[in-house]
């Protein structure tokens, strides 16, 4: 019994603590939806703030011809 005991200890928990650590890094492995969701918001708002950025710079353009090689006067 004792032997018995010894094998499980030494042999059979590690094996077993260490398959399931692997199979849960698999699991995690991939993107979850959740995140996929955040992520593509994310990329919406970024588009929109890229766009009105681009407004902005086409306004001052027109306004304001040299407005990017001027330094700021603090």
């Amino acid at each position: 019994m004792e032997v018995l005991m010894i094998l499980m200890l030494t042999i059979v928990v590690p094996l077993w603590i260490i398959f399931h650590y692997v199979t849960k890094w698999k699991q995690m492995k991939g993107i979850s939806a959740e995140d996929e969701l955040s992520l593509s918001d994310l990329r919406r708002s970024s588009d929109k703030l890229e766009e009105r950025l681009r407004t902005m710079e086409r306004i001052l353009d027109s306004e304001v011809p040299d407005w990017r090689s001027r330094t700021d006067d603090l």
